[in-house]
């Protein structure tokens, strides 16, 4: 079977979203802010430009952090900054779990944590890329004592285009009431993803 490394994989973005440099050497305040004038558009107000660039940023860092294949930060309309963060990253096969199974993605996408705000959702999906999961979670973020915090919700897909490696495709957010959007965005994303072998 072709190793990870052998293969190249794409993501569609979808209209509104601005590509997060998630490797290499990068003056990500530089970035942000020439990120956030194109995303903005000519004649956007420079208020919404720097609070644009500090969101785009911010989130350039936390997705570098994690080292994703892709990293997209979904900002269909600019005056109301990032709606929900994508990313697409790999899943190589090891000594422990020697081969990538669709039962071995559903595992580890849907297990439950102490900030699961209810038990994840799993169901199986046949995608271009592969064999998938696909799961929806909730968590509770920096909760208080009470257990009250801010609630994340999830939507990921976990592909097998080969036994060695798997992909995780994941779209995050906070703004509750695009719930039902956002799974049909990530639903559709998780069609377009391709995977072609070096020959």
């Amino acid at each position: 079977m072709p190793a990870y490394s052998d293969s190249t994989v794409r993501l569609r973005a979808p209209d509104g979203a601005v590509s997060l440099p998630v490797r290499g050497a990068a003056d990500l305040d530089t970035w942000a802010r020439d990120a956030a004038r194109l995303r903005a558009g000519t004649g956007a107000d420079a208020r919404l430009v720097e609070a644009l660039a500090v969101e785009l940023g911010e989130a350039a860092a936390d997705a570098r952090g994690r080292g994703p294949l892709v990293a997209l930060s979904y900002v269909p309309e600019p005056t109301l900054g990032e709606l929900a963060r994508i990313e697409l990253s790999p899943l190589v096969a090891d000594d422990t779990y020697p081969e990538v199974t669709v039962d071995l993605l559903q595992r580890y996408l849907a297990m439950p944590t102490d900030r699961s705000f209810r038990p994840p959702e799993a169901e199986r999906r046949t995608l271009p890329a592969g064999p998938a999961v696909r799961v929806r979670h909730a968590y509770v973020q920096e909760p208080d004592r009470d257990g009250t915090g801010t609630i994340l919700e999830t939507c990921a897909y976990g592909i097998c285009p080969d036994e060695t490696w798997g992909l995780v495709l994941l779209t995050s957010w906070r703004a509750l009431a695009h719930t039902d959007a956002l799974c049909e965005l990530t639903d559709g994303l998780a069609k377009t993803i391709t995977v072609t072998t070096a020959r």
